[in-house]
């Protein structure tokens, strides 16, 4: 089946005023899904979530207005999956940072109405052989997705080969804030963090985190909950997950956003990358015949 065949899509997994697949920004498919707890919009490209909104809130996941869509390419915000690696490629300079499942065809397998109100979707890396070049490894790389009044995401690896892999990953997520400069993150006090923006430097977290200029951390032996605090938006965004031991902090600031180009006038400003990884001293190693689920959940409280 073509994954990208909106008709076959839409009669085998489309939702009656639920769930639809249907073109999106720049001609890519995406899923889109209503229901009674909340709005998300998916693109079959990269399985790359672009947007979640609980009814009655303002938008989770923050999407850049200058984003580019087009084939191959990776969208600015949203949820990018990176993997099978976390950064540049240890050995392989030409090859994607992040790795190459945020650019490439996912196939839909399973779309769920659940009892509680919630829409699940599930999806599957398409391999190539262009993918195979990169990552010459047997496995499957499937992303669950459950949208309701919290956002969860479980991204399953498993290696069908006869030795062990290794792999580094995250979810990229991009969270909608009302002003870095008043925003926190709580949750990862008195924990060690590479310091990207200082050369890699490893340093001790004292207190919650606040932003005054370019943040790009790694914070290592971290699985306990973090708190986006946003007293302009009136709420925090609670980050929970399992299968992950590394959290890592992005703001770009000033400078860096406008050599980019995809932010958007002052959008460094109402974005922050809180990101649930297997990175640096986190890779995973796979066992022959065994899984990793890198989970997590998003949920939002008032203040």
């Amino acid at each position: 089946m073509n994954p990208y065949n909106l008709d076959t899509l839409n009669k085998r997994f489309g939702l009656a005023g639920i769930l639809v697949f249907k073109i999106g920004p720049g001609g890519l498919p995406v899923v889109e899904v209503l229901n009674e707890q909340a709005s998300a919009m998916i693109a079959l490209q990269g399985a790359h979530l672009l947007q979640w909104s609980p009814i009655g809130e303002d938008p989770v996941i923050w999407l850049s207005p200058e984003a580019k869509f087009a084939e191959g390419k990776s969208v600015r915000g949203g949820v990018p999956v990176c993997w099978p690696w976390f950064g540049p490629h240890e050995q392989e300079s030409g090859f994607p940072a992040h790795g190459f499942a945020r650019t490439v065809p996912w196939e839909v397998f399973e779309t769920n109405a659940n009892q509680d109100g919630s829409t699940s979707i599930g999806l599957r890396l398409l391999q190539n052989e262009a993918t195979r070049t990169q990552w010459p490894h047997a496995s499957d790389v499937e992303l669950y997705i459950r949208v309701g009044t919290a956002l969860e995401l479980d991204l399953v690896t498993r290696n069908n080969g006869s030795t062990p892999v290794s792999i580094g990953e995250a979810l990229h997520t991009y969270f909608q804030i009302s002003d870095i400069r008043q925003a926190s993150v709580l949750g990862l006090n008195d924990l060690d963090y590479i310091d990207k923006v200082d050369g890699g430097e490893r340093k001790r977290q004292e207190g919650v985190i606040a932003f005054t200029g370019e943040t790009d951390r790694i914070y290592l032996d971290h699985g306990a909950d973090c708190l986006i605090h946003d007293p302009g938006l009136g709420r925090r965004i609670r980050i929970h997950k399992r299968g992950s031991h590394s959290t890592v902090v992005w703001n770009p600031w000033i400078e860096k956003a406008e050599k980019m180009g995809d932010l958007g006038p002052d959008g460094y400003l109402h974005m922050l990358c809180v990101e649930c990884a297997n990175a640096a001293d986190d890779v995973v190693k796979i066992t022959p015949g065994g899984e990793h689920h890198l989970w997590m959940r998003y949920s939002v409280e008032a203040l």
